[in-house]
């Protein structure tokens, strides 16, 4: 995790001081964060610890993406062919995906009029490295769920330690709840890619719009445009799958009460 978060202010030159004093002490944070959660007994906040390749996909997904942008903003400064092919495939990937109504035309069309053509080349390389990658991270978690049969694969799943920051007491039906939330998030998921550059758009009157000639906020501002509704839609299939367990597990529960209940009565039958 902090590797990660350093990579921009390691890749790229001209980096400030404060910036990355900044960078630092984020990354710093987000070690022990990460280091603390995944060594101590008891769950605090990240879920699915322990119902891998969840959290693994996502940092994938996170390190590709903010490795690839990264790239591509360093080719202006220091042209190498490993930053030539990453600004290549990130231009085939925003012109394939630059269609009308896509996320990606979105966030173009979000930037302010008077942004150079150079500017809108790189939002829309970076918008189609992060978007892309946040597809993939999809379709591989899709297909760990469905193919390998995630979570149980490895053995029972454990709903406390696996989902920390839900509350099984908190009222209503756990099942019901959890079917809730899954929708929500997958709803949420799908609409905030192209819910966010419409809002930025509308609010560019009253605020200062964002600007993307920095290659900081360029990276950042992306990765986080892309990866946040992708692993929001994780999480929502995630837990829809929980859900489907427990049901699964309640209906086997009320079928083997039943069998007995009905071996009971031909029990009783026999003596009388």
């Amino acid at each position: 995790m902090a590797l990660l978060i350093a990579m921009p202010s390691l890749m790229l030159p001209d980096v400030s001081s404060d910036t990355t004093q900044i960078v630092v002490l984020v990354g710093i944070l987000a070690f022990l964060l990460t280091f603390v959660e995944y060594f101590s007994e008891y769950p605090s906040i990240i879920e699915f610890r322990f119902a891998p390749p969840f959290n693994r996909l996502r940092f994938a997904a996170l390190f590709v993406t903010v490795g690839m942008i990264t790239l591509t903003c360093s080719d202006k400064t220091d042209p190498r062919p490993l930053t030539a092919l990453a600004v290549q495939l990130g231009g085939m990937l925003g012109s394939a995906i630059d269609f009308p109504y896509s996320p990606v035309r979105l966030i173009v069309l979000m930037m302010p009029a008077d942004s150079t053509a150079e500017t809108l080349q790189s939002v829309r390389t970076a918008a189609g490295i992060s978007y892309m990658t946040s597809l993939l991270m999809l379709f591989a978690f899709v297909s760990a769920v469905r193919l390998f049969g995630w979570p149980t694969r490895r053995g029972a799943f454990n709903v406390w330690v696996n989902l920390p920051l839900f509350d099984p007491t908190a009222g209503g039906d756990v099942l019901s709840r959890l079917k809730r939330d899954a929708g929500l998030n997958i709803v949420l998921g799908t609409l905030l890619p192209f819910l966010i550059p419409a809002v930025v758009k509308a609010a560019a009157d009253l605020i200062d719009p964002i600007t993307m000639e920095n290659p900081q906020t360029l990276i950042w501002t992306m990765t986080a445009w892309a990866f946040l509704p992708a692993s929001m839609i994780m999480r929502g299939i995630a837990m829809s799958r929980v859900a489907d367990l427990i049901q699964e597990k309640r209906a086997r529960a009320y079928a083997e009460a039943k069998a007995r209940a009905e071996d009971g009565e031909v029990h009783e039958v026999q003596i009388a």
